[in-house]
Order: structure tokens, then sequence, then C-alpha cells
């Protein structure tokens, strides 16, 4: 193993995760939806990597399945060097002590009928890592402290919390088995405006001090901007730009990333009045039924005869990976 892949936590090489499409009497398969088609990417130790694009992309499905929470189809899912890619549940449980999930829903992630105590102390029982009461209180009292809840508040229930608090509960329960990786599908999309900054900032600061990596889903783009260090914007199953995030925001190069940051409002409205918009048109594709070539050719505005024929690959343009024949030798 080189350095530079010694530095990564996870590699995801060309997954894909199509599901079947039933039909008839006999309920047969008569298709595929490739949910996600192709998609590679590196997770380094310590950094936040940021999935993008629109609804129904394949972000929340990648992030599933490099849980292995989700059948891959085909691809290789590699996480702290071992591949899992074809692990089953019993090779999967000392492995997911080290990758727990932070969800997008704060009211229906929590079991409503659980104490918090046991809500958050649940994966220590699960793994048996809770020697008597004694220990499993005081560890509790440790992981409510370190997201700002209260400890008298362990003996609450769900329902008696805000959305803030109730995410709070579910990033401590994440947290719970010290793992190296968290993923967040969208872990503030739910939240108020004003409560979405706070839980943000927590995420930063506990990895700051505990040294976590994220993988970070989400279509709130000055979220994103705040937390990642690197970004990947999804188009119909497929990445189409993977980027820093300074280089993504300032010179974004794929026109679906143009696109999406031109639909952003800036707050100014004499600036917003003068910005050149360039915003794309017409209906997402089928995923069951992809256009020929370039995915997004038939809503970009710079398409040219050959993105209706012949599908792009990732390829170096900078320090960046985009899949755009714009950016062809």
């Amino acid at each position: 193993m080189s350095e530079q892949e010694g530095d990564n936590l996870v590699s995801v090489r060309n997954l894909k995760v199509h599901f079947p499409v039933t039909g008839g009497v006999l309920q047969r398969t008569i298709g595929h939806v490739p949910a996600v088609n192709g998609v590679s990417f590196d997770l380094k130790r310590g950094e936040t990597f940021s999935l993008v694009g629109e609804s129904g992309c394949g972000k929340s499905t990648t992030a599933l399945a490099v849980l292995r929470m989700q059948p891959v189809t085909d691809g290789q899912i590699i996480f702290n060097g071992v591949d899992v890619t074809h692990f089953n549940a019993r090779q999967m449980r000392p492995i997911r002590r080290g990758m727990q999930m932070v969800y997008q829903d704060p009211f229906g992630s929590l079991n409503p009928r659980m104490k918090v105590a046991d809500i958050i102390g649940e994966p220590l029982k699960v793994h048996h890592l809770a020697a008597d009461r004694k220990v499993f209180r005081a560890r509790i009292r440790e992981l409510m402290d370190l997201v700002g809840l209260l400890p008298d508040m362990a003996d609450r229930y769900p329902h008696e919390f805000s959305g803030g608090q109730r995410q709070r509960i579910g990033i401590a329960r994440a947290l719970a088995l010290d793992p190296e990786l968290i993923i967040c599908d969208e872990p503030v999309s739910a939240l108020d405006v004003s409560i979405q900054a706070q839980v943000v900032n927590l995420l930063m600061d506990l990895q700051a001090r505990l040294g976590l990596t994220y993988l970070f889903i989400a279509h709130d783009l000055s979220v994103v901007r705040h937390i990642s260090h690197r970004v990947g914007v999804m188009y119909l199953g497929q990445l189409v730009e993977v980027s820093s995030r300074d280089e993504l925001f300032n010179s974004p190069k794929h026109p679906y990333t143009r696109a999406l940051l031109d639909a952003v409002p800036v707050a100014n409205p004499e600036i917003e009045a003068r910005r050149p918009h360039k915003l794309i048109t017409g209906e997402v594709p089928s995923v069951r039924n992809p256009p020929p070539g370039c995915p997004f050719h038939p809503r970009c505005p710079d398409a040219k005869s050959m993105c209706r024929q012949i599908k792009p690959v990732l390829q170096a343009v900078g320090t960046a990976s985009v899949s755009c024949h714009l950016y062809d030798p």
C-alpha cells in the first residue's frame, strides 16, 4: 500500500447499485434501475467529503452502500484497508464499530418508547461494551456532555426535545462506539435555519477534537461550503465533478456544477440583479432509461454533438476531476 493510499480511510471504486424492477403476475424481474452507476472516490482520514446534487441523484444510496446497508451490484468498497464489498452481516459486525451514521430525520430516527440514555447507549449494549450499569451511565454522561446536552436529560423521552436537541442525541449515539467514519445523511435539512448552524458547528468541533472523518450528504450548498474539505457533484447516479471546496465554489468546471451555484441567490439584491445566470432547463431524465452519451446533455447549455453520442469519463482538469467533453484534449 502506497503512502497516499494509506491516508485513505475509505476508497470506493466503480460502485454500482442497481435496483430490480419487477412486473407481471409472478413479479419477475423485468429490468433494473441504476441508482448509482460507476462512482469512484477516496475519503481521506480526518476530512469531510461532501456529495451534492439534486434529489434522486444517488447520494444517499451511495452512502448506504459504503455502510453496507445497501447491497452492492458491482464495484469495490475498501474501509480502513479492508475490502468489505461482499461482507455478510456477521463479518460486518466488528467493522460497524468504526462506521456510524447520523440520519436526516431527527424525529423518525429515535425510538419514541426509549429514554435518551437507552437510545445513546444501545450501541454499547449491542457490542457488549458496557461492563456494568455504572460504567454505562458514566459513558452516557460523557457522550451527552460532548454534544452539549445536560446529564439530567438522560431519563427523558425524545418527544420532550426540540429538533436540534434530537439531532444532538443522534450524534451522541453515533459517537458511542468511537467510530472513525461518520456518514451524515442531510443531518440539518429537517431543522430550522437558526438551528442548522449550531449543529454544523458542533460537527466541525467534534471532528477537530476527535479526528473524525465525515461523508456528508447534502443539497444545501451554503452548508456544504462551510463544512467541506472536498466536494463531489453527482448527477443521475454518477460523479460529474470532484474538487476541493474552494476551487469548486470559486471556479466550477462542469456545466451542471455552474448551474447549481447559479441557482443559489445572493443576499444583496443589487448584486443579485447584476449577476449573470445560466440556469438549466428541462426535467431530470429517467434513471431507468438514461440518455445516451453524457447523461446531462439534454439539459446542458454547452452540449455539442459528441455529448449526445459518447459518455465522458472523469479526467483531471487542473487539481479537479471533471466528466465533460468540454475538457477533452
